[in-house]
């Protein structure tokens, strides 16, 4: 099933089923289905159960009328796992990058968090802004300690992202968090799908285009350390809760592997696609500066 956060004009967002290209209000086919997503996840086996007994959808609304949001507005942790392609590692290497043996992770914060379809700022401070598209893993049950064989247990689902990051902070400091948690920079959906959906997250092709031309173009068959690593991993340190998102990392092609160089620019279209899950579609613009 593909769940998503929708919005039609100034009305706040609630969460639907997306059919055949149509997304159907959640509230109207389970009257008292929690309308927070996180709420919903640890919920799900009841709601899906009252869902399967829908005979008959009522008339949804074309996706292309409707405003896609991020899944989840404010995942508890966004962690992210860095060089987990070899191709990937490849074109790092002159930055002094070898296949890792053990996991390398950094944190996105909550504040980066954005739609699907949303704009993404090119900030003030820089101009070397970078795309990453990745799989995205939705947590679905807590757990700490949680074995390689218990992980798929722990999955609700899973999404696409595109993990933006400004190379010149990335590398300011050997921490990669403040290159990677600016506003704007993690769109992620334009669903969640639900892991009974796919067969193997481990066999999934998965792309990124700039201006419709393709940049990245892998599998996730070359995954160094796949899902379930991934996961039990880092409930070896924390508590991985509801709605937490792990990004499991990129390929290669990204806009800084080129010579010279690809920094995105104001007016670029980044799109992410992942086979059975969909796509994401976004556009640099200025960042104008707020309080």
């Amino acid at each position: 099933m593909r769940l998503a956060r929708y919005s039609t004009g100034s009305a706040p967002a609630v969460i639907g089923v997306i059919v055949d290209g149509h997304v159907h209000a959640l509230a109207d086919l389970v009257s008292d289905a929690p309308q927070d997503m996180c709420d919903l996840i640890a919920d799900w086996e009841r709601v899906k159960a009252a869902i399967a007994k829908t005979e008959r959808f009522p008339e949804g609304l074309p996706l292309d009328k409707v405003t896609l949001r991020a899944p989840i507005p404010r995942p508890g942790k966004i962690l992210a796992l860095g060089l987990n392609y070899a191709d990937h590692i490849e074109e790092a290497k002159e930055a002094g990058f070898t296949i890792p043996t053990e996991q390398v992770w950094f944190c996105k914060q909550p504040t980066s968090i954005n739609d699907p379809n949303g704009d993404v700022e090119l900030p003030i401070v820089s101009d070397k802004l970078d795309y990453e598209v990745e799989l995205v893993a939705v947590i679905g049950k807590r757990g700490r300690h949680i074995s390689r064989e218990q992980a798929p247990a722990h999955v609700f689902g899973y999404t696409v992202g595109n993990d933006f990051t400004v190379r010149d902070w990335q590398w300011k400091t050997a921490q990669w968090m403040l290159g990677k948690s600016f506003d704007t920079h993690c769109p992620f959906g334009p669903a969640i799908v639900t892991a009974d959906e796919i067969r193997d997250p481990h066999v999934l092709g998965l792309r990124s285009f700039v201006n419709a031309e393709r940049r990245q173009n892998s599998n996730t068959r070359h995954f160094v350390f796949n899902v379930w690593d991934q996961i039990a991993e880092l409930s070896q340190a924390m508590t991985l809760e509801v709605g937490d998102l792990i990004f499991t990392g990129t390929p290669g092609g990204v806009g800084f592997s080129f010579n010279p160089p690809k920094p995105l620019v104001v007016g670029d279209v980044v799109r992410c696609e992942i086979d059975g899950i969909g796509e994401i579609q976004n556009r640099i613009v200025a960042e104008t500066s707020s309080l």
